[in-house]
Order: C-alpha cells, then structure tokens, then sequence
C-alpha cells in the first residue's frame, strides 16, 4: 500500500476484498501472491479478488488509441522499435549457436585487429552468463561513473563494457529476460562510447533473451555467425542465425573456427575435425564464408593473458586468419544492403 500498488479497494459486508494491483514488468511476479496470502491472512475476510495491471503497459496502449486503432483485449503488445545511434558506428554482432566454438575470441581479435586498421572500436560483452571479454583483453578494473556515464575501459586500441567488469568473478548471473534487456539497454545508452566506427557485440551462445534484446534496442548493421566444422555444431548455428533472418537482421557471414592445424615445425595442414562445415552452412544461408581460423598451439595461453592473437603474433596462421576476417567484415559491411529490412 505505501509504495502506491494497491488500488480500488473494496471491502464488502461479507467479507470478500478486491483490489487493483500494479505490477510492472521489472517487479517480482510473485508479489500478487504475495499481497493475495497477505489479504487472506486478515481475519474476517472470506474471499480475496486481485486485478493485476501493469500500469506502463496501460499508458502505452492509451499512446497507442490516440495515434490508431486500439488493440483488442488480451492482443500481444508489439516489440520495441529498433533505436538508431549513429555515434557507435557500425553495430556488428558476434553469435553462435552453441557455446565452446571461440565467438569470444573471433570478437576479441575482431575488434582488435579492426583496431589496428585504424578504426574507432568498442566491444560489447553482452554475454551476461559468461563474460569473457575482460580476460581476454587482460583488464578486470571497476569502471568509473563520470556525469551519470559509464566511462568504458580499454586495450589495444578498443573500448571495452563487460558485466564482467562490475560484478564478483565468482557471481552467477541468475537473471530472467528484463533484467538482461535493461542490461543491455543500459550498456548501450548510458556507456560514454564517444564517437565509434564499430561496435562488436559479443552475444552469448543460442537464441534467448539477449539476442531478442539486442535486434529490439538497436538497429544492428550485422551479424557474424561463428561455427566450428563438426555438424553438431553447424546445426546449431544454422538455427541460431535463422533467427536473426526472421527477426531482419542481416547475415553478414560465417567464420569458421578450428577449421585445421598448421604444424608449427614442418608447415603441414591437418584437418582435425571434419571438414567443410561452415562452407556447407554459408552455402545454405546463401552467405560468404567470410574465414577459416586454424587450430594453434600457444593461442589458448594468450587469450587467458589478455593478449589477442592479432596483436601477439599478428603474422601466425591464426594471426593472419584472423586478420583477413577482419578485412572481409569491413568489406562485406561496406556493400549497400538495407539493414534490418530483410525480413520486414
């Protein structure tokens, strides 16, 4: 009552009590439970009738009548519109469809290697359940707040906002969807950017509420689907990036990682694992298979030192990969393709 969520209450002669109460979409659901048990539990009252509403949704829908016709009852609200922010440059997201195949490091020496092309860059970690980005890019400091802004940190080049920078290494990120959507409203809105030619997106693996939260808070110039050649794999990512299609997203390519092993003494290529399947899902999505990273001793130890490929050892197989996936991103970005229209 005293923080204004009950309202319209009635109390009858026989004991039955009903009210209004409101809940937004950041509260509890279990509060209407809550305020039911509380009400039942005062005596004299026979029967306990609650009317949830969401006040925010209510304004919405009367914004909604003025300007057109009013949805009818119990009509699914339509999702957010898409902002447009022109000073992060081009928004390029990273995904995957199953975890464990490097998007995180593909997003890491991407925004790198970008980086020292000359370009403004910033990376997004908005893998809100495993954070990677700050270990990769050797950084763990508490960001500053300055005149109401996150002032991102930064590496070689690229800035840098990551939960991983403001919440305990060893907290679980036991969160439901508008929490990781205010997140990422936030990392996107309140973060002092400054003026970017790319921002890249490093999204955690699958199709849930991060990705949804993303193409619903920003117009998104790309993504990259990252994949590895095993068809398990490939399935995964063959679905994750039909979502992207359905939701207007624009398929830039597919990178290909652990694709083989360059033998650091005689120079021989093996293919590892089975070959071909990120050209057999870039040919399926009808897109580029924009690169093929090897396998390579020593890269695993350099990611958990904070020190990407492409600035480590810039002229190894990796290295090099990596920056020619670098240079067919920017490439295939600069094509004249409506964005996030595809599918509208």
């Amino acid at each position: 009552v005293s923080a204004g969520m009950v309202h319209d209450l009635v109390v009858a002669d026989d004991g039955a009590v009903s009210f209004t109460f409101h809940l937004t979409r950041e509260d509890p659901a279990t509060l209407a439970r809550d305020a039911r048990k509380a009400v039942q539990a005062v005596t004299g009252v026979a029967a306990v009738k609650i009317n949830v509403v969401d006040p925010g949704a209510k304004l919405e829908s009367g914004a909604a009548g003025r300007t057109g016709p009013s949805a009818p009852p119990g009509a699914v609200p339509p999702p957010p519109t898409p902002e447009a922010m022109p000073h992060l440059g081009r928004v390029l997201a990273v995904s995957s469809g199953k975890g464990g195949v490097g998007k995180s490091t593909v997003s890491a020496n991407l925004a790198a290697a970008l980086a020292l092309q000359g370009h403004r860059v910033g990376v997004m970690d908005a893998d809100v359940y495993g954070p990677n980005i700050p270990r990769m890019f050797g950084r763990d400091a508490k960001p500053e707040v300055i005149g109401g802004k996150i002032q991102p940190l930064e590496a070689y080049g690229v800035k840098l906002m990551s939960l991983g920078f403001i919440v305990e290494r060893d907290a679980p990120a036991i969160w439901r969807g508008p929490i990781i959507m205010k997140i990422i409203g936030q990392f996107l809105r309140d973060v002092a950017w400054g003026q970017l030619d790319y921002l890249v997106v490093d999204l955690p693996p699958g199709t849930g509420d991060a990705q949804l939260s993303l193409v619903q808070t920003i117009h998104l110039d790309g993504v990259l689907i990252v994949t590895t050649p095993q068809e398990m794999a490939v399935g995964d990512s063959l679905r994750g990036a039909k979502m992207f299609e359905r939701v207007g997203v624009r398929v830039l390519g597919v990178a290909e990682n652990m694709s083989y092993y360059v033998c650091p003494h005689c120079g021989e290529r093996s293919e590892v694992f089975l070959a071909g399947g990120g050209g057999r899902l870039a040919a399926e999505l009808g897109v580029p298979l924009l690169g093929q990273i090897p396998l390579q001793a020593g890269m695993p130890q350099l990611a958990d030192a904070g020190r990407p490929i492409v600035v480590a050892a810039p002229d190894s197989p990796a290295g090099a990969a990596l920056r020619d996936l670098a240079g067919a991103v920017v490439a295939t970005l600069g094509r004249a393709v409506p964005l996030n229209t595809l599918a509208r």
